[in-house]
C-alpha cells in the first residue's frame, strides 16, 4: 500500500440494509400474506369459524344453555376465541415447523433481520390475520343481530392479545422441537380436541364430568372465558387473564430453551 493510500475502513456486516423497523414490517406483511394466500389455512382461520357461527346460531334444533342471552351474543365471543386459536396456534405452527424444515429459518436468522426481528414478524403477521379475522367474524354477527357489550371492547381486545401471546408461544413451542410432519399432525389433533372440549365455544361449565373443571385451566378455556365475559357483560375475569398469562410464560420459556433452528 502506497503512503498516499487512505486506509481501508471495514464494512459493517449489515450497511446498507433497511432499518430495523422496515425490515420486521416487511416480514409481517410476507407472513401475513403467506397465511392468507394459503387455502388450507384460510379455511381453517375464517371460513370454519364463520361457518361454525352460522351454522350453530341457525341450527334451532340444538339445545344451548345460553343463560338468557340470544344464541348470537352467546356464539359470537367462543367463536372469536377459536378464530384466535387456528391462527395463533395451529397455523402458525405448521408454517414455522415446514420453514425450519426446508432451512428458511435458519437462513433468515443470519440475515439483517435476525432472529428477534424474525420472531416479531411472525407475531405481528398473526395480529394482523386476526384483524381480518375479526372483521369478518364481527360482520356476520352483526348481520346475524349480534349486540356485544359496548363496555367490553377494551377487555376484549385484551384477551385476545393474551389469547394470541399463550397460543403462538405454544405453536413455536411445538414448531422449533418436533418435525414438520408431527407438527401437522399434532396441531391439528390439539386444536381439534381443544375446539370440541376446551371451553371454546361453549363454556367449561356445560361440559362433561372433569373437563369442566379441566377446561377452565386451558388457554383454550380462559381465552373462551375472557371473550365472552367481555363482550357479554363488559367485564374481564381476572382468573382468566392469570391462566393465560401463566401459560404464555411457561411456554415461552420452554420454547426458548428448546427451539431449534434448523
Amino acid at each position: 500500500m502506497s503512503a498516499t493510500t487512505p486506509p481501508t475502513t471495514p464494512t459493517p456486516a449489515h450497511a446498507g440494509a433497511a432499518p430495523g423497523r422496515r425490515r420486521v414490517l416487511a416480514q409481517t406483511l410476507f407472513e401475513t400474506r403467506a397465511i392468507l394466500r394459503n387455502g388450507e389455512q384460510l379455511l381453517l382461520a375464517i371460513v370454519i369459524p364463520v361457518v361454525a357461527l352460522v351454522g350453530l346460531t341457525r341450527a334451532t334444533f340444538v339445545e344451548l344453555d345460553t343463560g338468557g342471552a340470544s344464541r348470537i351474543d352467546f356464539l359470537t365471543p367462543g367463536v372469536l376465541a377459536l378464530a384466535v386459536m387456528s391462527s395463533a396456534f395451529t397455523s402458525q405452527a405448521i408454517a414455522t415447523s415446514f420453514d425450519r424444515r426446508n432451512g428458511v429459518l435458519r437462513l433468515l436468522a443470519t440475515t439483517p433481520l435476525g432472529r428477534g426481528g424474525l420472531l416479531a414478524g411472525k407475531v405481528l403477521g398473526v395480529l394482523l390475520v386476526e384483524v381480518v379475522q375479526v372483521t369478518v367474524i364481527t360482520l356476520t354477527a352483526l348481520w346475524l343481530g349480534w349486540q356485544p357489550d359496548p363496555a367490553g371492547t377494551v377487555p376484549a381486545v385484551v384477551s385476545v392479545v393474551l389469547g394470541t401471546a399463550a397460543f403462538t408461544a405454544l405453536a413455536l413451542l411445538l414448531a422449533g422441537t418436533l418435525r414438520a410432519e408431527a407438527v401437522l399432525a399434532v396441531a391439528n389433533l390439539v386444536w381439534l380436541l381443544l375446539a370440541v372440549a376446551g371451553g371454546v365455544v361453549l363454556p367449561a361449565d356445560q361440559l362433561p364430568g372433569p373437563m369442566a373443571h379441566l377446561a377452565l385451566l386451558l388457554p383454550s378455556g380462559a381465552l373462551g372465558e375472557a371473550l365472552r365475559e367481555s363482550l357479554l357483560h363488559g367485564t374481564l375475569p381476572a382468573w382468566s387473564v392469570v391462566v393465560l398469562l401463566g401459560w404464555t410464560a411457561a411456554l415461552g420459556w420452554g420454547a426458548g430453551r428448546l427451539f431449534r433452528w434448523h
